[in-house]
């Protein structure tokens, strides 16, 4: 089995290499290819490579390269996690919404909305390119903003699905808390990427018993202080949104916050320096302990457990970012929704959910609204489009914000939009 990885020098890297190596019985790869323009980053995150899976004595060979097209060639997969403009890139995201009061995030609001514009044209030309060479390649998308990027991929015909570790982070530490083995729930998780709730938490599988109720009456402040939203909206909403939902229910707040401490970006930037630094140590074969404070927890578990059910050797029930094909019925077919689905060598096809609340139901029609209008932009280019996209969005949505963030979006990334 031959797997890439495109973005192969990200420093996200190692971890998902531990997952296949640790993994190997579940998902056996005979070649594991990097894949990434920057040939130093490359370099030092291969040879990390090649020691962790020496040291846990995996078989396969890690080869690194800069040509996608050789790459590509015979691949049975292709995982996409690139960042197209860097951290710089991000630390912009991430600083002039904030100078109109928006928030300032690299998925979600002006700033998610600036990072697909650069991504969706980078993402459809891999896909292309890969599907030259090896037609059959499943394409499995770890790349930001998932939802937009996976319905662009889906909408040009490609095999492909959206990855996110939101729900397996969540999954594992609920079952921390109920000191239980993660594989025992189920979560009843909904919505569409980073913005979905966990509507139950199953015990024994999708018709378990709800033991939802019981984990927020005992470990609710455990949860929140992890989402860092308040207890008691929780315990009204009765259900666990991602924690991605604090932009929207705590707006003005991570404003707030966001203006007075470092951006993410740069903490991010400062700790890639120091890993990279850490790769380059010959006598390391393992992943440090750092790269855990770098995000992407369980990528790799999750990246196995889907490559490994697409492959065809084990269907299993994932989270999963998917044609929507009536899933959620207020939503157009050909919407990405993220839910559980039935993953085998034919696909991943959603499973039923149960219906909405109209407070949940509102804000994902309306982000879905917002999404389509980006994937406009991102495919068309145009001022007038973007600046369509922003008033749409919920965390944006008057006339002078989205007139003057149109602006800024376009000023910071004119060098990666083909039409500005």
């Amino acid at each position: 089995m031959k797997l890439v990885v495109v973005g192969g020098g990200s420093t996200y890297t190692p971890e998902l290499v531990d997952g296949f190596a640790r993994l190997r019985g579940v998902l056996p790869i005979g070649e594991l290819v990097l894949v990434d323009p920057d040939v130093e980053r490359l370099r030092l995150v291969g040879g990390l490579a090649r020691r962790i899976f020496a040291r846990q004595g995996h078989p396969g060979a890690v080869t690194t390269t800069a040509d996608l097209d050789a790459a590509a060639d015979g691949a049975d997969a292709v995982l996409l996690q690139l960042r197209v403009g860097g951290q710089a890139a991000r630390q912009q995201d991430e600083t002039w919404p904030l100078e109109c009061g928006c928030v300032g995030q690299e998925t979600t609001g002006a700033g998610g909305l600036a990072k697909a514009l650069r991504t969706v044209p980078v993402v459809l030309d891999i896909a292309e390119r890969v599907r030259r060479v090896s037609p059959d390649a499943w394409i499995i998308d770890f790349t930001n903003p998932v939802g937009i990027v996976t319905r662009a991929l889906l909408q040009a015909g490609h095999k492909a699905v959206g990855l996110c570790n939101v729900a397996i982070g969540l999954q594992r530490k609920f079952a921390r808390l109920l000191d239980v083995a993660p594989e025992a729930l189920h979560l009843d998780h909904v919505g569409l990427n980073h913005l979905t709730w966990e509507l139950g938490v199953r015990l024994g599988g999708p018709d378990g018993a709800d033991v939802l109720p019981k984990l927020l009456a005992e470990h609710g402040d455990a949860v929140a202080d992890d989402l860092r939203l308040p207890r008691p909206l929780l315990d009204r909403l009765g259900v666990v949104p991602s924690y991605y939902l604090r932009y929207f229910y705590e707006h003005d707040v991570v404003v707030d916050e966001l203006r007075t401490k470092p951006s993410r970006a740069a903490e991010v930037a400062a700790m890639e320096r120091r890993l990279l630094a850490m790769y380059g140590d010959p006598a390391l074969d393992e992943k440090p302990a750092l790269l855990a404070e770098r995000g992407g927890a369980f990528y790799s578990e999750a990246a196995v457990d889907l490559a490994a059910s697409l492959l065809g050797g084990r269907p299993a029930v994932q989270v999963v970012n998917v044609r929507n094909g009536g899933t959620l019925p207020f939503l157009p077919d050909d919407a990405v929704v993220e839910v559980q689905a039935a993953v085998d060598g034919s696909g991943a096809r959603p499973l039923p959910v149960r219906e909405l609340d109209p407070l949940y139901a509102g804000l994902v029609a309306q982000v879905t609204a917002y999404e389509e209008l980006a994937l406009e932009a991102a495919l068309r280019g145009g001022r007038d489009r973007v600046f369509r996209a922003l008033l749409a969005h919920p965390l944006i949505g008057q006339y002078a914000y989205a007139d003057t963030l149109t602006d800024r979006l376009v000023a910071h990334n004119r060098e990666h939009l083909a039409w500005a």
